[in-house]
């Protein structure tokens, strides 16, 4: 697993690298020009773009996307902005559908749209907003999620390709982080992101016009959402879900680096554990459903077949968190307790490297989505602060953290802390390879997240 693994990152380098060498821009590869005003046909001559919001409970962030989403850039007649509120909160269900209105009051082409159930929850809510009549009118589809705060020229440096590439289904923006620099916890989020943007996204955008939707900050082409047969609940990733659906049909996608969308990453380890949980559960069990079906299809290439199922989900969405886990934080320690086994000098700084935020969490979440275990769909909203996270900086001087022994303590990652912290004695007195301090690091940061103070403010 581990030769595997080097293999596809040495693969990805040398594709990325060749990406940057050779200019292997979108505007090269894919027609793009600027969309122009056409006096005879007026602006019917733009096609017409519905915007979605999907939201639940976002008190605090839900005005900044909204006024983000009316303040993009297009002609006032062709563009629809559809908020989709499952909030449960009468309060904030109240406060955002006055935001609409406010809105509307300004001439805004604004629909706030609520539904009687959660079914589905984003995925359902997608769906549902989709059947209403207002939007046979409309050719593509830009989805941001609540937190997100796109650039008013969003729209005319996306659709363009959309109209001028008929094979185009998905454009895909990069994420921007406003809150990188909160805490650590955050920073090794943006690194962990910005390589996934930089090598995974733009090498599977050059090679194959394959990649998995982020879920927010990209334009669809609504026919071939209606081609690959809709939003789908069956997983908790409903927008990878899709978008292998779509490519299976012969769609290609484009990701664009070069455009960057504004959002905020968890800050809390709460809402940090959730997320994770979603991100690696949900592949895992895509992969489980989609696996005979991709083998059986006969739209696509058998190169493109070997990258989706061995490239994206086998190795990344499998193997990748297998191996983290096992070797880093289980082989390696173990080798202190075998005097014959001795690695070079560099391993130690190797080891040290790989960051244990996210390790554990993604390991237990593969199994649960690969045997379909009992939380495979658990769908928590990932909770977002807004301009709140700067009063809880401010606040955090002056409040000591109130203890939850439920919300606080996490065994498993206490149990990985321990081990390490015995590997790490154990060298001390017996062992050869002298490997304790890194051990003993490892087992701190595990430690700290076991009791659950990494990237926390305020804890509730």
């Amino acid at each position: 697993m581990s030769a595997m693994l080097f293999v596809e990152r040495v693969y990805m380098a040398v594709v990325i690298t060749l990406v940057k060498l050779f200019g292997r821009k979108p505007d090269k590869r894919y027609k793009w020009e600027p969309l122009k005003d056409d006096l005879e046909l007026g602006n019917s001559a733009y096609p017409t773009v519905l915007v979605q919001i999907p939201m639940y409970n976002e008190k605090e962030v839900y005005q900044l996307s909204i006024g983000a989403a009316c303040g993009l850039s297009w002609p006032s007649d062709r563009i629809i902005i559809q908020v989709l509120d499952d909030s449960t909160d009468p309060i904030i269900k109240n406060l955002v559908e006055m935001e609409c209105q406010r809105w509307a009051s300004k001439g805004i082409n604004i629909k706030y749209e609520i539904r009687d159930n959660r079914n589905g929850y984003k995925a359902g809510a997608l769906k549902e907003g989709l059947k209403h009549s207002y939007v046979k009118q409309c050719d593509y589809v830009a989805i941001f999620d609540a937190d997100f705060q796109p650039e008013p020229d969003f729209l005319w440096r996306t659709i363009p390709f959309l109209v001028h590439n008929p094979q185009l289904a998905l454009v895909q923006a990069r994420w921007k982080f406003v809150n990188a620099d909160e805490c650590l916890m955050t920073r090794l989020q943006e690194m962990s992101l910005d390589y996934h943007f930089t090598v995974e996204q733009e090498v599977g955008s050059s090679t194959y016009a394959f990649f998995g939707f982020n879920g927010t900050a990209g334009v669809w082409r609504i026919a071939a959402i209606n081609e690959a047969g809709g939003w789908k609940d069956r997983t908790t990733v409903e927008d990878m879900d899709l978008a292998v659906r779509a490519s299976l049909k012969g769609w290609k996608f484009l990701y664009l680096g070069t455009l960057k969308v504004k959002n905020e990453l968890p800050s809390t380890f709460k809402a940090y554990r959730y997320q994770q949980h979603r991100w690696s559960c949900g592949p895992a069990n895509l992969f489980r459903k989609m696996l005979v079906e991709i083998i059986r299809n006969t739209k696509v290439s058998l190169w493109k077949k070997v990258h989706v199922i061995y490239s994206f989900f086998f190795i990344r969405k499998i193997v990748a968190h297998i191996v983290t886990f096992v070797f880093y934080c289980v082989v390696l320690p173990a080798t202190v307790l075998v005097p014959e086994v001795r690695f070079p000098s560099g391993e130690p700084f190797t080891y040290l490297q790989s960051s244990p935020s996210s390790m554990q969490l993604e390991l237990q979440a593969t199994f649960i989505g690969l045997l379909e275990a009992g939380r495979v769909n658990e769908w928590i909203v990932t909770e977002k602060l807004g301009d709140a996270h700067k009063l809880k900086s401010a606040l955090k001087a002056f409040r000591r953290p109130r203890f939850r022994l439920g919300e606080r303590i996490h065994l498993l990652e206490l149990a990985t802390g321990g081990y390490l912290f015995f590997c790490g004695c154990y060298d001390i007195v017996f062992g050869k390879n002298h490997y304790f301090i890194y051990l003993f690091l490892q087992a701190t940061a595990f430690f700290i997240m076991g009791f659950g103070y990494i990237g926390t403010f305020v804890p509730s």
